[in-house]
C-alpha cells in the first residue's frame, strides 16, 4: 500500500498523464505479486457490528482514500457477512456469525473477502477465520439405547454403541465418555483411521438371566471446553436367552463409488449376513445403527434383503463421501455390523457462477481502447476440470476480457467507440466449465455510451432557394432551413443547433439586411420590403453551429428570388409622355398600310406584366387608321382620300398583361397634306372649323417643321458621304484580298447608336423605319437600324 501510494504521488508531480498510466500498471503487478493475504480471526456467536479488524490501519490506506476510492468489501457467496465503514477504515460482521451453520461440514472455518477500490482498481484477499466456541454439548442420537445380550456371551465380548455428536470441533468437540459404575461392563473407546472415536461396551463378567434380567446404566459424553459440557443417554441391557449363532456379514467393510447425480431408487449395495440357526434364531433383518441422519436421508436399507438404494439427491459439493454400519440382527437378538463407505464422484452438475462486483454504466465515445468497464468474478462448486471456467464475450462487440486473479476478470473496451453508430451495447459475458458435458451460465452486462461532440452539423441541401414576391410586407416568413446533428444524449448541448448569417466580405451588397434567420427554428423572414426591378435575387451564407465544447458548424447557401408584381405601368418612349401631341405628316396619296408613327413604350416588370398590347382607344376618323397589336405600328387602314379631315388626333392605348393590367396613353396628331409646301397651313387650320389658330401656335409649328427639315437633310448628306467612303475602303480592301464572308452583327454591335431600353422591354433587338422625305419623292426612302439594347 505504501509503495502505491508513493508511485501515484510520484505521477502526479510528474504532470505526464501517460507515465501515471504506467507507473500505475507497474504498482498494480507489483501489489498483486507481492501482496499477501489479509488474515484475521474473530470468535463465533459474538454480536451483530462486532469488531474484525482496522483495514486502513493494517493496508496503509488514507482514511480520506477510502471514500475517494469508494472502497467496500465482497465477500464470496451470495450472502454478504462484512461491513466496511468508509469513514473509520473499521471491518465489521453484519450479523453474529455461527461457525456451526456456516461451516457444518469443515474442522476449520475461513471466510474470504476481498477488499475493493475503485479508481483505480485494487483488489485485496483477505480471510477472517471463525473460532469455535463451546457452545452446543454432545447429544446422543437416542436417549436410551437398548441391548439385547446373551446370557452366555463370553466375558470379552465387545458391543457398539451409538457416539454422541457435538457440533463445536477442537478441544471444544467430544473428548471422552464414562459409564456409570455396574458389576459386568466396562467402556472401551476407540478412534477410527479419519479420527472419528467409536464407542464399545465390554462384558467384564458372565451375565446370568435368573439372577437379572435387565441392566441400566448411564452413558456420559463430555467435550473439553471450559467449562465443559455434557450430554447422558439411558444403555438398557436385556439379557437374552442361549442363541449361540449370531448372524456374519461376508465382508467386513463395502466400499462403493457413486455418481452425484445417480437417480433415486438407484441400488448402491446389497450386504448380506448369514445366521446357521434355525427357526427365528436364523432369521436375518437389517438395520443402520452408527449412521448420521444427514446418510439416513439420502440412503435407505431394506429390512429384508439388505438393499440399500439411493432415495435423496447427492451432492458432491455437500459431501464427499458416507460412512455407514449395518445391524444384522437374528430372531435371539444377536446381532452382528458391517460398514459401508460410499464415496460419492463429482459429476457436472453446476454451472458457473458469475457475480458482477463493479460495473460502469456509461462510458463516453471517445474512451481510449482498454477502458476497463466492469469487474466480475466466476466461480463453479465442481471440481477438477467440472469446476475450471473460462468466459468469453459473445458477438462481434468492441470489448474483451482480460482475467486478473482469484477468476476475477476485467471488461475492457478494444476499439473505438460511436455513440451515433451504437448508443447502448448489450453485452452478453458467456462463463463455460471445462466438463465432459460442458455448462455454461450467462450475465447481460448494459452499457450505455456518453455523447461527445464529435459531429458537426448537416444541413438538409447545400443551397436552399426560395422565393418571395417584392413588395412584400415586413417580417413575411420566407422558408425554413434545416440542419441536424448526429450527436445527442444526456449532454443535449451537442445536438441543439443555432442559426446565423455569416457577415459579407467588405465592400460588398449587404444581402444580409433583407433577411433574417431564426437562431432556433431556421425560420427565413424578410426584414424590409423587396424591389424586383432593383434587386431581382441575392445570396447569403448562413451557418449552423451546435451547442458542444467546442462548437461545430457547418454553412449552407441561402439563394432568395424575388418575384416580379406587376408594380410599373408602361412608360412612353416615343411620343414623349410629357411633350404636346406629337406631329405626324401624311400624304394624301397613302395607301392602305401606310406607316404613320410608331408608338414605343417599355415596362420595367417582367414576364408577363412587362407583355404590352397597343390598340387604338379614339381617333377623329376611326376607319382610316390601326394600330399594330405588339408592334404599336400607326398604319394606315384604307388610302387616304380627299375627303378625309386634314387634321386627325389618335390616342393609342398602352396596356400590359399583369394582373390587374396597368396601362398608359399616348396622342398623335397627323397631319393629311398634299405636298410640304401645305404642311404648315394644314397644321395650323383646322379646315372643319373654319377658323384661325393663334399667332403663337403657328409660328411654333412652323419652328418645328423648319427644324424637321434641316434634321432630316443634315442626315441624309451625311449618309451620303458615309456610303460613298463605304464604297471606296470595300473597293480598295477586294482588290487586295478575296471578298470576305457576310458579315454578321451581334446585338452589342449597335448599341451605341440604338435606344436603351430596359432587358424586359417589347421591342426586338433591332428594328427597320422607312420615312419618306418628300411627298412627291416617289419610291425614295432612307432606312437606318436602331436596335434596343439591353
Amino acid at each position: 500500500g505504501w509503495l502505491f501510494w508513493r508511485v501515484m504521488a510520484c505521477g502526479k508531480r510528474s504532470g505526464d498523464s501517460k507515465r501515471q498510466v504506467i507507473l500505475f500498471i507497474l504498482c498494480v503487478c507489483v501489489c498483486q505479486s507481492g501482496a499477501e493475504t489479509l488474515r484475521y480471526s474473530l470468535p463465533e456467536e459474538m454480536e451483530r457490528d462486532s469488531f474484525v479488524a482496522n483495514i486502513a490501519k493494517d493496508l496503509g490506506v488514507p482514511l480520506s482514500q477510502l471514500a475517494a476510492r469508494k472502497a467496500r468489501v465482497v465477500s464470496e457467496g451470495d450472502e454478504q457477512l462484512f461491513r466496511l465503514d468508509q469513514r473509520t477504515g473499521v471491518l465489521t460482521a453484519k450479523e453474529s456469525l455461527d461457525r456451526e451453520e456456516i461451516c457444518p461440514q469443515s474442522d476449520t472455518c475461513t471466510l474470504v473477502f476481498k477488499i475493493f477500490f475503485e479508481n483505480p482498481f485494487q483488489l485485496i484477499r483477505g480471510e477472517v477465520e471463525v473460532r469455535d466456541v463451546n457452545d452446543n454439548s454432545p447429544v446422543f442420537p437416542e436417549k436410551e439405547m437398548v441391548l439385547k445380550i446373551l446370557e452366555t456371551a463370553p466375558p470379552g465380548s465387545r458391543f457398539p454403541l451409538e457416539s454422541a455428536q457435538d457440533k463445536d470441533v477442537g478441544i471444544n468437540g467430544l473428548q471422552n465418555y464414562s459409564l456409570g459404575p455396574n458389576p459386568h461392563f466396562s467402556l472401551a473407546i476407540g478412534t477410527a483411521k479419519d479420527g472419528v472415536k467409536y464407542l464399545e461396551l465390554v462384558l467384564q463378567s458372565q451375565l446370568d438371566r435368573e439372577e437379572q434380567r435387565e441392566l441400566n446404566l448411564l452413558l456420559t459424553a463430555t467435550d473439553g471446553g471450559s467449562p465443559p459440557r455434557s450430554g447422558t443417554a439411558q444403555v438398557r441391557i436385556v439379557v437374552l436367552d442361549a442363541n449361540d449363532n449370531i448372524p456374519v456379514f461376508d465382508r467386513e467393510v463395502y466400499e462403493v463409488r457413486l455418481a452425484e447425480n445417480s437417480p433415486l431408487e438407484q441400488l448402491v449395495v446389497r450386504v448380506t449376513a448369514s445366521d446357521p440357526d434355525e427357526g427365528s434364531n436364523g432369521e436375518v433383518r437389517y438395520a443402520f445403527t452408527q449412521t448420521s441422519e444427514r446418510s439416513r436421508q439420502l440412503f435407505q436399507l431394506n429390512r429384508t434383503t439388505g438393499e440399500i438404494r439411493v432415495v435423496g439427491n447427492l451432492d458432491f459439493e455437500e459431501a464427499k463421501s458416507h460412512k455407514m454400519v449395518v445391524k444384522a440382527t437374528d430372531g435371539g437378538e444377536l446381532s452382528g455390523h458391517c460398514k459401508v463407505q460410499v464415496e460419492v464422484l463429482d459429476v457436472n452438475d453446476n454451472a458457473p457462477e458469475i457475480t458482477l462486483t463493479s460495473l460502469t454504466a456509461s462510458i463516453p465515445e471517445d474512451a481510449p481502447p482498454r477502458t476497463v468497464v466492469a469487474l466480475f468474478s466466476v466461480r463453479d462448486r465442481d471440481s477438477g476440470d467440472n469446476g475450471r471456467t473460462e468466459c468469453s464475450v459473445d458477438g462481434d462487440l468492441p470489448f474483451s476480457l482480460t482475467p486478473t486473479f482469484d477468476n476475477y476478470y476485467e471488461l475492457r473496451t478494444n476499439a473505438a467507440l460511436d455513440r451515433e453508430r451504437t448508443a447502448e451495447y448489450n453485452i452478453t459475458i458467456t462463463a463455460t466449465d471445462w466438463g465432459t458435458k460442458r455448462l455454461s451460465s450467462r450475465e447481460s452486462i448494459f452499457v450505455q455510451i456518453s455523447d461527445v461532440n464529435d459531429n458537426p452539423p448537416e444541413f438538409t441541401q447545400e443551397v436552399y432557394t426560395m422565393s418571395v414576391t417584392e413588395n412584400n410586407s415586413p417580417m413575411l416568413r420566407i422558408g425554413r432551413m434545416k440542419a441536424t446533428d448526429a450527436d445527442a444524449g444526456k449532454n443535449a448541448q451537442n445536438a441543439r443547433v443555432r442559426y446565423m448569417l455569416v457577415p459579407p466580405p467588405t465592400g460588398s451588397l449587404a444581402a444580409a439586411s433583407f433577411v433574417s434567420v431564426d437562431a432556433e427554428t431556421g425560420t427565413v423572414r424578410s426584414l424590409r420590403p423587396l424591389d424586383y426591378e432593383k434587386v431581382r435575387a441575392f445570396e447569403v451564407t448562413v451557418r449552423a453551429a451546435d451547442g458542444g465544447s467546442p462548437p461545430l458548424s457547418a454553412q449552407a447557401v441561402l439563394r432568395v428570388v424575388v418575384r416580379d408584381e406587376n408594380d410599373n405601368a408602361p412608360v412612353l418612349l416615343h411620343p414623349p409622355p410629357d411633350s404636346s401631341a406629337a406631329g405626324e405628316l401624311v400624304p394624301r396619296w397613302a395607301p392602305s398600310g401606310y406607316l404613320v408613327a410608331k408608338v414605343v413604350a417599355v415596362d420595367a416588370d417582367a414576364g408577363q406584366n412587362a407583355w404590352l398590347s397597343y390598340e387604338l382607344a379614339k381617333a377623329t376618323e376611326p376607319g382610316l387608321f390601326r394600330v399594330g397589336l405588339h408592334s404599336g405600328e400607326v398604319r394606315t387602314a384604307r388610302a387616304v382620300t380627299e375627303r378625309d379631315t386634314a387634321r386627325q388626333r389618335l390616342i393609342v392605348l398602352v396596356r400590359d398583361r399583369g394582373q390587374p393590367p396597368r396601362s398608359a396613353t399616348a396622342t398623335l396628331a397627323v397631319a393629311l397634306v398634299d405636298d410640304f409646301s401645305d404642311a404648315f397651313h394644314q397644321l395650323g387650320h383646322d379646315p372643319a372649323s373654319r377658323q384661325h389658330p393663334q399667332v403663337a401656335e403657328e409660328e411654333l409649328l412652323t419652328t418645328y417643321l423648319i427644324a424637321s427639315l434641316c434634321c432630316v437633310s443634315s442626315l441624309f448628306l451625311f449618309s451620303i458621304l458615309v456610303l460613298t467612303a463605304s464604297t471606296l475602303c470595300k473597293a480598295r480592301v477586294q482588290a487586295e484580298r478575296p471578298p470576305p464572308s457576310p458579315s454578321c452583327y451581334a446585338d452589342g454591335d449597335l448599341a451605341s447608336d440604338g435606344v436603351g431600353v430596359g432587358s424586359t422591354g417589347t421591342l426586338s433587338p433591332a428594328y427597320r423605319y422607312e420615312m419618306y422625305l418628300t411627298s412627291g419623292s416617289g419610291r425614295s426612302e432612307f432606312q437606318f437600324l436602331r436596335p434596343i439594347l439591353p
